[in-house]
């Protein structure tokens, strides 16, 4: 285990140099960039690695092997999990009080389980509004490719933030599959816009 943790650590750092690096470049300090580690379907001794490695943001993408891993690794406690794939409306009760952070919330339906999970757990879920920028049909967010349709998302999105239990921190969206950055970077701006009209 002692090798796969140091392969892991050597990983990790180079990753984190060259994200820094890039920080620098754009003109942002390299401390405002958070670096999610994914580990779905990793078995639990390569998580335990990656944490021994130095690790501290974990990222999951199904609330049951997420919260499977974070039980069994509570020693780590200052590890931050986070929820960053589709959460389905009756599996909701697993993300408050087990996850630091949604990346992917997308629908009022889904908000309002959450916060009333929230509610009941007498905690605070932060979370990232998902929207789709690219037009893609096949993803269960809000249709955002259009500027057209801006406007109908104003109501929904002062309906999340209206919601006691849950603290907007930003916006997420995952770009159709591209081969390099140049092609995914007008989605980024397209959401960047969004932002500024929300």
């Amino acid at each position: 285990m002692d090798n796969l943790s140091r392969s892991i650590r050597e990983n990790y750092l180079r990753t984190l140099d060259v994200i820094a690096d890039a920080a620098r470049s754009a003109g942002r300090d390299p401390l405002s960039v958070k670096l999610v580690v994914v580990t779905k379907t990793q078995p639990l001794e390569v998580v335990r690695a990656a944490i021994e490695a130095g690790v501290t943001t974990l990222g999951e993408n199904y609330p049951e092997e997420g919260v499977m891993k974070i039980q069994s690794l509570r020693e780590f406690s200052a590890v931050e999990w986070h929820m960053i794939g589709h959460v389905q409306s009756r599996k909701a009760q697993l993300v408050p009080g087990n996850f630091n952070l949604l990346h992917s919330l997308d629908s009022v339906k889904l908000a309002t389980r959450l916060d009333r999970f929230c509610g009941e757990a007498k905690c605070k879920l932060p979370v990232l509004l998902e929207f789709n920028v690219g037009g893609e049909e096949s993803k269960s967010c809000w249709m955002a490719g259009d500027e057209s349709l801006w406007l109908s998302l104003l109501d929904e999105v002062a309906a999340v933030i209206a919601l006691p239990n849950l603290q907007v921190r930003g916006l997420m969206t995952m770009p159709p599959l591209g081969s390099d950055a140049e092609f995914s970077r007008p989605f980024f701006q397209q959401l960047r816009r969004l932002r500024e009209y929300l």
